[in-house]
């Protein structure tokens, strides 16, 4: 008997409707956005907190169908993307900091920003993406006595103890670390771009909001969605609660310049419905689920969109 379940009890591929609010999400970047230099040397049209996104989970699981999120494995591409994404969030909440850390997980995109040239700048060794990153903060957050602080674990027995709180909240952001400025050095190879995170129960029903700082709306933002989606079925699973709803929102969401002519044939693709995800019921533990554990079917995308251009 199959331990993989779809915990969330969505209803039926054919009764799910489609979610266009990444489209409108997009849509609102691409037209209302303003034109504005970037340090990736490329400028980029931005929009400061365009309207949130909100996934339910009756409804499916938020793997974007606009575009192929589940293309074939290769060379190229070892891990096909959304199980690169849900494999790098594993990373994370484990505290991984070094590219080699992430590709023992299966998440391959680190060695494009933490080159050489980057951790020397930063004084860091070569492939560590510093104290002040995901995985640092995530898992061993410093404190003023000199020991670390899991958040994860604190929140998933916070959760268990008192389910009721509004105080449910992590924060991927070590100022002393990501701060520059004159007699400044930032510690880290790419600050945080995601990963406030605010969990909200009520009636037994998960709502977990992630809150962006900074959103590569075309390239990042879907893999994003995909992972702390997957963060969500991770945590209501270990802690015996309906995972009900995922709300994503951006401070900064942009388009790079270079990207239009993708998110032009993007906006023209008709949102389908969204497909099943199902879990590895036999993990307990938050921190021993990998992108294995994860199943997706029931998966319809459009064609994939060949060579987006990354800003790195």
């Amino acid at each position: 008997m199959s331990h993989f379940k779809d915990i969330t009890n969505a209803k039926s591929f054919k009764e799910r409707v489609p979610n266009d609010d990444y489209q409108k999400m997009l849509r609102e970047v691409h037209k209302e956005g303003i034109k504005t230099e970037s340090q990736q040397g490329v400028d980029a049209y931005t929009r400061i907190a365009p309207r949130p996104m909100r996934f339910k989970f009756k409804n499916g699981f938020p793997v974007l169908t606009e575009r192929n999120l589940a293309p074939r494995e290769s060379e190229r591409l070892p891990v096909t993307i959304w199980k690169q994404a849900i494999a790098e969030i594993c990373a994370f909440i484990n505290g991984a900091r070094t590219v080699k850390e992430f590709e023992d997980y299966g998440c391959f995109w680190w060695r494009h920003w933490c080159t050489e040239k980057k951790c020397a700048k930063r004084g860091l060794e070569k492939g560590d993406l510093g104290p002040g990153s995901y995985g640092a903060a995530f898992h061993d957050f410093p404190m003023t006595n000199g020991e670390t602080f899991n958040q994860f674990q604190h929140i998933v027995e916070q959760i268990k103890e008192e389910p009721q709180l509004r105080t449910h909240f992590i924060s991927p952001w070590i100022p002393q670390y990501t701060g520059r400025g004159k007699s400044k050095t930032q510690k880290v190879v790419v600050c945080p771009c995601h990963g406030w995170i605010n969990i909200r129960i009520i009636n037994g029903k998960m709502t977990l909001h992630m809150m962006q700082r900074s959103g590569d709306t075309p390239i990042g933002v879907p893999s994003n969605i995909v992972q702390y989606a997957a963060l969500t079925l991770m945590i209501a699973h270990v802690t015996g609660v309906e995972a009900y709803e995922y709300v994503h929102t951006i401070s900064d969401a942009h388009i790079y310049e270079d990207q239009v002519p993708a998110v032009k044939e993007i906006l023209k693709r008709e949102p389908r419905n969204l497909p099943t995800m199902k879990i590895n019921t036999e993990v307990k533990n938050l921190f021993d689920f990998r992108k294995e554990d994860f199943e997706l079917s029931d998966y319809d995308p459009h064609p994939g969109i060949k060579d987006i251009p990354v800003a790195v």
